[in-house]
């Protein structure tokens, strides 16, 4: 009687088994399309068998563990080339908007305006005693001072732009780190009694490489299954249970946004500098070395063009008779040139004010006119090597570069990502057809179990029924 007992026992754990194996199938197949879902399969055991005599009988299967189907270091590496992908992408956007403040070919451009400049001056030392000339170089020194602002505000918006985006970003960062150090207890309280906790390492996993996007971090997991992570160099955002924020505010100077550690004691850590990944770093790094260094491109052109035109300029006498006055208003240095970049206001209101000879009472006399419009082609750029047109056409051709750098960089990313991604799902994966087929491998264990338990009633009623014999 114990022996049949014993197999209605095992037919029983393996009827339990086929549940929970079917169960862990259905559980992969709703969740084939979840973001960072990693396939689960149900570990069986051999359970204790028992001795009888000289003999060991088998007691079947128990179910041991449930597991994940993941390899960590796959995952890392994903998470370390996402950080990458965040970087390229961030700044390849902000890139392309860049060189459209460039495109000189879907509109009128700071070259051309330059080019009407010296070549109304040009129209001036044919007529030099012509007001319609003189009112032609005033509109085009106003509409060349006009399209210095454009340079420098549209570089300056998309600054602004990026701070707004690195706002955002930030805060999202923040959500992020709640939920990982969230996650981390959940997962010690479940492995605590020695169950793994497979779905929410799923979730903390997909966070970690979604926060690696965002800005460049670095992880490590403990014994206890808590992750500690930290961004940068010096800012630890989950420690534990617990995390810590990071704010996006304007600096000390008031200029720009920058980034401050928020868990450090005393006052916030400044961090700025250390973020070197991710989407925030992208845009940190457009918006600080990119626009800065071609700001300070336009500020020299700006200067310089102010300098040689009021240095000629000034040497002249206007319609007058008078001596020359500036005729820019001459910037108090280099750095900001373009943005205060305008016509003297002497000569706005008076364009008779505009020297075009050297000598007083001259009426034909254009020397000044012909050494301002010679400028164009004068090598007053990088130290006498360039000249104002080569100078701009070099920072165009730059960026032009620049831009397609980044685009390939970023095409270059994604494939490698892609990559990454198909090894994980080959591993990781959800396959419908292998679901099934395990589907249909556990109903017919489930039917053979049952079968199993059938065949011992049937023992036990054969049993009883000797009785009644």
């Amino acid at each position: 009687m114990s022996k049949i007992s014993a197999m209605m026992d095992t037919g029983k754990r393996s009827l339990m088994n086929s549940q929970t194996a079917l169960q862990t199938v259905g559980h992969n197949i709703a969740n084939k399309s979840t973001e960072g879902f990693s396939r689960q399969r149900v570990e069986l055991l051999s359970n204790v068998p028992i001795g009888e005599g000289n003999l060991q009988i088998g007691m079947g299967a128990r179910a041991g563990v449930v597991t994940r189907v993941n390899n960590p270091w796959l995952e890392k590496q994903i998470q370390k080339e996402g950080m990458n992908m965040g970087f390229q992408d961030s700044r390849a956007d902000a890139l392309a908007r860049v060189e459209q403040v460039y495109n000189e070919q879907a509109n009128k451009g700071l070259n051309q305006y330059m080019t009407d400049f010296f070549n109304s001056f040009r129209e001036l030392s044919n007529n030099p005693e012509s007001l319609a000339s003189r009112t032609m170089v005033r509109e085009s020194a106003v509409a060349l001072g006009k399209d210095f602002g454009r340079v420098v505000g549209q570089l300056r918006g998309v600054q602004e732009d990026l701070d707004g985006q690195i706002k955002t970003t930030v805060e999202e960062v923040n959500q992020i780190s709640k939920e990982i150090a969230s996650l981390n207890e959940k997962i010690q309280i479940i492995e605590v009694q020695n169950t793994p906790a497979n779905d929410e390492r799923d979730r903390r996993d997909l966070l970690l490489k979604k926060l690696g996007e965002k800005i460049d971090i670095s992880w490590a997991e403990g014994k206890d299954g808590m992750v500690t992570v930290t961004a940068g160099r010096t800012a630890i955002l989950v420690s534990g249970v617990g995390s810590s924020e990071l704010s996006a505010k304007l600096s000390g100077n008031g200029d720009r946004v920058a980034v401050y550690y928020m868990g450090s004691p005393g006052s916030p850590a400044n961090i700025t500098e250390q973020i070197t990944g991710g989407r925030i770093g992208g845009a940190l790094d457009v918006r600080d070395h990119v626009i800065e260094d071609l700001l300070g491109h336009v500020d020299k052109m700006a200067y310089t063009l102010s300098k040689e035109v009021n240095k000629a300029h000034i040497e002249g006498f206007d319609k007058y008779g008078k001596s020359g006055v500036l005729f820019f208003e001459m910037p108090e240095s280099q750095k900001g040139a373009a943005a205060s970049f305008s016509l003297n206001k002497t000569i706005y209101n008076d364009v008779s004010k505009i020297a075009a000879g050297v000598q007083p009472g001259a009426p034909g006399d254009n020397t000044v006119a012909n050494v301002i419009s010679a400028l164009q082609y004068k090598q007053v750029m990088d130290e006498g090597t360039s000249t104002l047109d080569d100078y701009y056409n070099t920072q165009v051709g730059q960026i032009g570069a620049v831009v397609q750098r980044a685009i390939k960089a970023q095409e270059s990313q994604k494939n490698v990502i892609g990559q990454l991604t198909n090894i994980r799902e080959s591993i990781s994966g959800v396959s419908l057809d292998e679901e099934t087929t395990k589907m249909i491998e556990f109903q017919k264990t489930y039917d053979a179990s049952a079968r199993l338990i059938k065949t011992a009633d049937e023992m036990f009623d054969t049993v009883l029924s000797l009785k009644r014999l």
